[in-house]
């Protein structure tokens, strides 16, 4: 009896021993994000993780963490190429301080619709940004998308750029951004994401701008009675994995991580834009007035933001953006 009993603990032991053995040996990848835990993108990395826990069960553990808890965009981003973070899902922003071509994402209305979107992640301008990050010691894996920004406010129903005037409106700490709101007539007021709706509430701002998921998902309707959907940014969510980390695995585990990436892009991409179609019901549903411009309002804030092209094509390059645009043009 006693040696049975011996015998039973001996093999407890021994499989809690090669279970723990198993779990330290699982490599872990921990994700930052910026975005909460509702936000297509922060699904998307769960589901990366889940596609990579089935192909290579117990090999790799993804832990994704939203928010921002583990830093801001260009904090992690950073973190990740000096290889103190495995990875991160980011915006484009962060990045062009490395890759100044990034900064065509920045540009107002140069992306018209998410088939042109697609066209850019998954061909040869993706492919060639992607390699570009890769001398600078970051491994693009796929590319998110974050959406279409659009334009909330509480002072008055915007249409036009002279409906703008003087408003008070958060942006990014992003050059090109401020550029584009002063030409379309508004007094851009960067401020940290964290601080937006608390400004929105006391009136310190009148409105901001950010993609429709973004808008419900922060409940930004509670402060704000307009959404008007201006479309005047299309930006990328990008998921990243340090490049040093990325050549220590072996090659049949890049194809299989790589592939899981590109399945969560899909699903990402889906998601968001179902997403995009719902909330703005939503916001309507709950007392926000929604604007919808017509091509020839759409036109004039367009046309107010020639100027921004003048200042930046030379700096991100005009043989970039004739192929942005040959791109685009295709797409159609």
């Amino acid at each position: 009896m006693k040696r049975t009993a011996v015998w039973i603990l001996a093999l407890a032991l021994a499989i809690g021993f090669s279970s723990g053995q198993a779990l330290a040996q699982s490599k872990i990848l921990k994700i930052s994000n910026g975005i909460n835990e509702q936000h297509p993108s922060y699904l998307a990395n769960k589901k990366f993780g889940e596609i990579l826990a089935a192909k290579l069960p117990g090999k790799y553990t993804v832990q994704v963490y939203a928010n921002a808890q583990l830093g801001d965009d260009v904090r992690a981003t950073e973190a990740v190429r000096m290889g103190t973070l495995e990875m991160v899902t980011t915006s484009a922003s962060p990045l062009t301080g490395l890759v100044p071509e990034f900064n065509v994402f920045d540009l107002p209305f140069i992306v018209p619709n998410t088939k042109a979107a697609d066209a850019i992640f998954d061909g040869p301008i993706g492919a060639r940004l992607a390699a570009d990050l890769e001398k600078k010691g970051l491994k693009l894996l796929c590319y998110y998308e974050n959406g279409f920004r659009q334009l909330t406010n509480s002072a008055r129903p915007v249409k036009s750029p002279a409906d703008l005037k003087g408003l008070k409106i958060r942006t990014m700490q992003n050059p090109i951004h401020l550029e584009a709101f002063r030409a379309m007539g508004a007094n851009p007021t960067p401020m940290p994401f964290s601080e937006v709706f608390t400004a929105m509430q006391q009136g310190t701002i009148d409105g901001q701008e950010n993609p429709i998921p973004t808008i419900w998902l922060s409940k930004f309707y509670e402060v704000q009675k307009y959404v008007s959907l201006t479309g005047h940014v299309y930006g990328p969510h990008i998921m990243l994995i340090g490049k040093k980390l990325w050549d220590s695995f072996p090659a049949d585990d890049q194809k299989i991580i790589a592939a899981a990436a590109q399945e969560s892009a899909v699903y990402q991409r889906s998601i968001n834009r179902k997403m995009n179609k719902d909330f703005v019901e939503n916001l309507r549903k709950a007392g926000t007035t929604v604007i919808e411009l017509t091509p020839e309002q759409h036109k004039a804030f367009v046309d107010a933001c020639n100027s921004v092209y003048t200042t930046w094509e030379p700096k991100i390059g005009k043989a970039l953006l004739d192929e942005f645009r040959a791109t685009v043009a295709k797409a159609k």
